[in-house]
């Protein structure tokens, strides 16, 4: 008779770090996967990524299977079932991007800003840097909305050549998926729409880690449908203020944008309480922004992250 899962093991998977490995279990291509691949692949430390498996283990949603000295973790057979239903059982690995309706929809959306043409070249060449960046997750609806940014970025380039758009702040790192994406989602947060920002990174991730999402998530800000995305000549010819954190000289010049460099410690593999504390720099370093920009009559701020 199976165990029950419907208290404990519902409340475990519940918490979302442990939702995002049991995920990343089900979606390897052996159906397992080590506590090490796991905190990489989550940019946590291992003993973290051990104290959730410990978890998981004790509510019998996953077993433990020695190999050495080291040990492979799979979702219980018998608990499977249970976990598609609470984690969604569709794998957006698979699904194909259907890039003809992604071209169709966009070339309606910018119906008199852009040509079909311009749109379809968009769409291919950010569905080819998405994919050689590593990004395999939810593929097609990431080409959809990183080929939409760029395209708005091709317009407010010339808008801004007629000052007639809010500033636009750009962060970029390296990754995409760490302080930028503070950055980013903090002033989004404090600006609203007084600002347009964007976020980039030189080498971005498959995704999003997991501590920064958390880290914005206690403070209020929604990550929304942020992730990773290449760092591109439109983006930053569209910026006013360019915020470059730790990425070297990958980001291009061009002349009349503002370039501010942000010497920020790295999250990769730090703790959440070290990641709160990168958090609440780069708090204050865009409220300082904010304020700046608002008193400044005519610059606009692009943060790429």
């Amino acid at each position: 008779m199976d165990r029950p899962v419907d208290a404990r093991g519902l409340t475990t998977i519940g918490d979302p770090t442990r939702a995002r490995i049991l995920r990343i279990i089900r979606e390897s291509v052996e159906g397992r996967a080590l506590v090490g691949t796991l905190a990489e692949t989550l940019g946590l430390r291992q003993p973290t990524v051990s104290h959730h498996m410990k978890a998981l283990l004790a509510d019998g949603v996953v077993v433990r299977e020695p190999d050495g000295r080291r040990a492979w973790y799979s979702i219980a057979p018998e608990r499977l079932e249970r976990v598609d239903a609470l984690l969604g059982d569709v794998d957006l690995a698979t699904v194909a991007p259907d890039l003809t309706r992604i071209t169709a929809d966009l070339a309606l959306r910018f119906r008199g800003s852009f040509g079909p043409e311009t749109v379809a070249a968009t769409v291919a060449e950010s569905f080819g840097l998405l994919s050689q960046s590593g990004s395999s997750h939810a593929l097609g609806s990431r080409t959809a909305a990183f080929a939409a940014d760029r395209l708005a970025a091709l317009g407010a380039a010339a808008d801004r050549v007629a000052g007639s758009r809010p500033p636009t702040v750009l962060f970029v790192c390296v990754q995409n998926a760490g302080r930028s994406q503070l950055a980013g989602g903090i002033l989004r947060q404090l600006a609203g729409d007084r600002v347009v920002v964007r976020t980039a990174g030189s080498a971005p991730a498959p995704d999003v880690r997991s501590t920064i999402a958390t880290a914005l998530e206690e403070i209020g800000v929604a990550l929304g449908g942020e992730f990773p995305k290449p760092l591109t000549d439109d983006a930053v010819r569209a910026a006013d203020v360019v915020v470059t954190m730790g990425c070297g000289d990958a980001c291009p010049v061009y002349p009349g944008r503002r370039y501010l460099d942000w010497d920020l410690e790295d999250p990769v593999g730090k703790s959440l309480d070290r990641v709160r504390g990168i958090r609440d720099d780069i708090d204050a370093r865009v409220r300082m922004l904010l304020a700046e920009l608002e008193s400044e009559s005519s610059p606009a701020v692009h943060i790429v992250a």
